[in-house]
């Protein structure tokens, strides 16, 4: 039987308003249904956002101490149920299990890292042209932020937005992708089992067509942080801006790998397919292009192609499965077509390019690991974010011309290099337009105590993580205090 999940709002399980549901589904089993889950409307995201407006006088005047505390508290209840979050990511969004177990090991240094942040010092004390006043900031919190997450992240990503929301004083309403609920459940179970005051913590699943537009524009919203596509972010940024209301955008990404001529082949061509295809090819960071320089590029796409065939394509159960499905069947048909359109555009596709068929793949939503080559710089293929376990190969005449067509697109996420030279190293970490440089490692990949964040279309609003968080999920009060009139 299948089992149907409700929202939770103000420490207490509900049903929507409608009682209305939708099922989520297993990628590499379209026949498994994962669960049903409420189809919220706008009232019931109305209903959550009070609750977190209700919550946030007593949660923001909490000590940061106090706060922190309930995050370690998550960091253990995580880690003695490590394999039900992994085996929840990997059934519904079809993630490779081993990284299913990373993502989870990830959320974990996560709370750990801002449950500890919680005792921090948060203000500086500035001198004073007059010796009689104390002049210091301190931080406060910004109150109600709306949380609005991506699927092929479902426990990270909202966990690198909550944890640093929580331990700074905000309350919070998540609202996960219809695509990928059920994590967000256990999330919401994970608060419930170390006591997070009521309110604190709300989630409301549904589409964000239904109940987006609430988590933005509502009164009570102080703030609002998104990871998705990049024409619905620039949708809230302009109703957040209506509103008054603090924005955090990430987005897209288009993101490049430049070979030089003096790289380590053999690595770069491993680092390279590793970054294009695992998970295949459903990260933001994910490596879409790689611009060889000068005559290594016949070598370097022989190494790839090699690679790319060895790969073990199969459901995200199985260990050995590098190839997993991608998450419904629009996104394989968006690839599809992409790839398509390389072809059409002039592209030679070496590898992949259909999907696979036979028992274990037929009811599921697989598509092949494809590398394509002979890429104009400016071809849709090169140039738009496909989501898919595609890499397409651009050649360049120099370093120079490389740089530029790394930089020809609208987004600038991640990207990286692969040479045995500082100089070249050094003048690519200045020159490419990106939030994230890699230096001979994967564009995919990030630890959780530095800045996460891209350049362009990729990103907008205060950077994720590490200690610039704090700058997005607060705001500095500066406070004199004049002992003269004692």
């Amino acid at each position: 039987m299948v089992t149907t999940y409700q929202n939770f709002i103000s420490g207490k399980w509900v049903n929507g308003q409608t009682g209305e549901t939708s099922p989520s589904t297993n990628p590499a089993d379209l026949g498994d249904i994962v669960g049903e889950f409420q189809k919220s409307t706008a009232e019931d995201a109305g209903a959550a956002i009070t609750a977190a407006h209700t919550a946030k006088a007593a949660w923001g005047s909490a000590s940061g101490l106090a706060r922190g505390q309930y995050l370690l508290k998550a960091a253990s209840y995580l880690e003695s149920h490590v394999e039900e979050f992994a085996q929840a990511i990997t059934r519904e969004a079809g993630k490779a299990i081993l990284e299913s177990r990373g993502e989870v090991g990830r959320a974990i240094a996560l709370l750990q890292y801002f449950g500890v942040d919680g005792s921090n010092p948060v203000g500086t004390v500035v001198p004073s042209v007059n010796p009689n006043i104390l002049l210091y900031t301190n931080r406060v919190s910004l109150g109600v932020v709306s949380l609005i997450t991506p699927w092929n992240f479902p426990l990270a990503i909202p966990i690198w937005k909550m944890a640093p929301a929580l331990v700074y004083g905000n309350t919070i309403v998540l609202k996960p992708a219809s695509a990928a609920p059920l994590v967000s459940t256990l999330i919401a179970r994970m608060w419930a089992e170390v006591g997070l005051p009521d309110g604190v913590f709300n989630l409301v699943t549904g589409s964000g067509g239904a109940i987006g537009g609430e988590l933005v524009t509502n009164p009570a919203v102080d703030a609002v942080s998104f990871t998705g596509s990049t024409k619905v972010g620039y949708g809230i940024a302009v109703d957040s801006a209506k509103n008054g209301n603090r924005y955090q955008l990430e987005m897209g990404g288009k993101n490049p790998v430049i070979v030089l001529p003096d790289a380590d082949l053999e690595q770069a061509a491993e680092i390279t397919v590793a970054g294009a295809m695992k998970y295949s090819g459903q990260k933001c960071t994910a490596t879409s292009r790689a611009i060889v320089v000068g005559g290594v590029t016949e070598e370097f796409t022989s190494l790839v192609v090699e690679k790319t065939r060895a790969l073990k394509i199969g459901p995200g159960v199985d260990e050995g499965s590098v190839i997993v499905p991608v998450i419904d069947e629009a996104s394989r048909e968006n690839i599809k077509s992409a790839i398509a359109r390389g072809v059409k555009d002039g592209g030679n596709v070496l590898s992949g390019g259909g999907v696979p068929s036979g028992d274990g793949f037929d009811n599921g939503t697989f598509v092949e690991p494809t590398v394509i080559t002979k890429v104009a710089p400016d071809a849709f293929v090169a140039c738009e974010e496909i989501f898919g376990p595609v890499l397409s190969i651009i050649p360049a005449q120099g370093y120079d011309e490389a740089v530029q067509i790394a930089n020809s697109v609208e987004y600038g996420l991640s990207a990286g290099v692969f040479t045995r030279s500082l100089n070249s190293a050094m003048d690519f970490a200045n020159r490419i337009e990106a939030g994230i440089v890699k230096i001979n490692g994967e564009t995919a990949g990030v630890e959780p105590q530095v800045p996460f964040g891209g350049m362009k279309s990729s990103s907008t609003g205060n950077r994720e993580q590490g200690k610039a968080a704090i700058e997005f999920f607060t705001q500095t009060k500066t406070i004199y205090m004049d002992r003269s009139a004692t």
